[in-house]
């Protein structure tokens, strides 16, 4: 999606990218396999990299636009290079499929590669986003452009839950379900996570992205101990053994130096994971962060920083200046 840096929600946007970008990124052949088959047979993703972001600047509207996440790879049988693009797209713009040909456009001046343009519309309203764009006369058909794209409200939330792959749990938080399906989704998500078994570090990831989205209330909570108590014993020890899942560990020790004492363990799990021993220098700091909505927040941040500068800037904000360690100065 673009950074659209002069209005007020841009930040709120580019966390929305980061967010999807760290998760497309981590598992890219996932997507592929759930919601384009033909092409995710076509892929040969043994030869797979990613490239970095393309910033592009609209001279009429003079706004900085980037382009989110753009792979290197190759189809089976074939030892040319081609690249796929996939924009998230996260609000309404009725220009959309103008941006996504413009895109289109310059990196194919830069490649010169075939191009396999992807969308994913994660916006809240129910609505059929157009995919081409025609270019044409009363005598003469110039050109028609269409991309892929993936509308996830218009998806039903059920026909995924069968599915054993991370890309499916996570999104479920942003497909189509009604305020009354909601803790249903929840326990089908928690369920699914117990079936993929995944490293802490992604099942990290997938908890982070889907509570971002879908978050319960307390008595939804509550309803939510009560649909797991209707489970199989081995089921319901199983879901409540996802020690990685920062929320569930905190609503099972009820207290609030439990809630944030499994917040942090996800953080440095996935600290170690992105950025390597480089990060247990922030173990201490990370340690001094006591607010509830501090803790959250950098749990987020972690998810989506693209580097580690940006975490301990963040923490260094947070942290009460008198317990500011000389480390992050």
């Amino acid at each position: 999606m673009s950074k659209e840096e002069n209005l007020p929600d841009s930040q709120s946007r580019t966390d929305h990218d980061r967010l999807f970008k760290e998760l497309l990124s981590t598992f890219f052949e996932e997507f592929m396999a759930l919601f384009f088959p033909d092409a995710y047979e076509a892929i040969d993703f043994e030869h797979t990299s990613f490239l970095s972001e393309e910033l592009f600047t609209d001279i009429l509207k003079g706004e900085k636009r980037r382009v989110d996440l753009l792979v290197e790879t190759r189809l089976r049988g074939e030892e040319s290079l081609i690249i796929i693009h996939v924009e998230p797209q996260s609000y309404e713009q009725t220009s959309f499929h103008d941006r996504m040909f413009i895109y289109f456009s310059r990196l194919y001046e830069k490649y010169r590669r075939r191009i396999l343009p992807i969308a994913i519309f994660s916006y809240d309203k129910v609505k059929e986003e157009p995919d081409t764009l025609h270019i044409s006369f009363p005598f003469f058909n110039v050109m028609t452009f269409q991309f892929l794209k993936v509308e996830l409200r218009r998806k039903n939330w059920r026909d995924y839950i069968q599915q054993d792959n991370p890309i499916a749990a996570a999104l479920l938080s942003k497909m189509g379900y009604t305020p009354e399906e909601r803790v249903e989704v929840k326990k089908e998500f928690l369920r699914m996570l117990v079936r993929l078994e995944q490293d802490p570090a992604r099942m990290t990831l997938l908890t982070g992205f889907f509570e971002t989205y879908l978050q319960l209330s307390e008595e939804e909570e509550q309803h939510l101990r009560m649909e797991l108590q209707k489970l199989d014993p081995d089921e319901e020890g199983r879901i409540m053994e996802l020690t990685t899942s920062w929320h569930e560990k905190g609503r099972r020790e009820g207290k609030q130096e439990g809630r944030q004492d499994g917040k942090r363990e996800a953080v440095h799990v996935l600290l170690q994971a992105k950025f390597g021993d480089a990060a247990k220098a922030l173990h201490e700091d990370i340690q001094k962060l006591t607010k509830d909505e501090h803790i959250d927040e950098l749990l987020l941040k972690v998810t989506i920083a693209p580097s580690l500068q940006e975490v301990k800037d963040f923490i260094q904000d947070k942290v009460p200046k008198q317990t500011k360690d000389k480390r992050l100065q």
